[in-house]
């Protein structure tokens, strides 16, 4: 079996790859390092089933690459709320333009399937937890909206070209490889670096918001089951089901903590309904 995996320098990406790697695939990595790490490159350096390529997915590329793939795991994407508001165009570009590009690339190719990477971000402020599958979309940012226009256009193409395709939406994934030298972005990462740097915890608000905080490797092997399924055109919350406080995170991290402004867009709660994939999937 061979496989696709975009963004595979980058956190979730690079565990995407040691999964199937793992599990005996040809794996062919994309990143154009605009997140990505190169040591999560290096990681597979001495294993003869991985290869990868620095590729910009928003422009023109040789998509020759996708020729004899089964699998591909769209995982390429810029993330974070505030860098998205300041630079809506770039995200654009990145989460909208490369979808497109990715799912062209697997139309022409005949890739038996592909695994898109969405966001729990695009239910915004929802009226119910925990948050069903058919909740109303609301993003707030534009780097939600552009995860969710992402998320439609590879249903569409699915629809349209008769393309496999499964789009599941993460909830607030954490673990090893996240980067933790980033202002913004994933609380963990936030924390972690702060931690390392002897800083204070910055805790937005008053810290009692919680999180369906999902790690790192579960959220690949749904991935992989996703792909391996008879399942098709679906959407699947991909989370835990059990949010925890921020408050609570900061005190297992340890350490002296400082509230800081709420910032824009942010929901007091996210709490996924994973009913769903634990029923299709047989995952949780």
């Amino acid at each position: 079996m061979k496989a696709i995996v975009t963004g595979a320098a980058g956190f979730i990406g690079s565990h995407m790859v040691e999964l199937l790697l793992g599990k005996g695939f040809q794996v062919v990595g994309i990143d154009n390092m605009a997140n990505g790490q190169q040591d999560n490159v290096d990681l597979f350096n001495d294993n003869q089933n991985y290869t990868f390529h620095n590729i910009n997915l928003s422009e023109d590329f040789d998509d020759s690459i996708f020729k004899g793939v089964d699998y591909v795991f769209h995982m390429a994407a810029l993330a974070d709320i505030v860098p998205s508001i300041e630079n809506p165009i770039k995200y654009h570009e990145s989460n909208v333009t490369g979808t497109i590009r990715v799912l062209e690339a697997s139309r022409k190719h005949k890739v038996k399937k592909v695994i898109y990477s969405a966001s729990s971000s695009c239910y915004g402020f929802p009226d119910k937890y925990p948050t069903k599958e058919s909740s109303e979309i609301r993003p707030e940012y534009p780097y939600a909206f552009t995860k969710e226009v992402g998320e439609q256009y590879t249903l569409f193409w699915g629809k349209l070209y008769n393309l496999p395709v499964i789009s599941l939406r993460y909830f607030n994934v954490f673990g090893t490889r996240a980067k933790s030298d980033d202002v913004y972005g994933a609380v963990f990462k936030v924390f972690l670096s702060q931690k390392i740097h002897g800083k204070p915890l910055t805790i937005v608000g008053d810290g009692t918001q919680t999180r369906d905080f999902t790690y790192v490797t579960d959220i690949v092997e749904a991935n992989l089951k996703a792909a391996e399924s008879n399942i098709n055109g679906e959407i699947l919350n991909i989370g835990t089901g059990k949010p925890q406080t921020i408050n609570y995170l900061a005190k297992l991290i340890g350490g002296t903590t400082v509230n800081i402004p709420k910032r824009p867009g942010e929901p007091d709660s996210t709490h996924a309904d994973a009913t769903k994939a634990k029923k299709l999937l047989k995952w949780k």
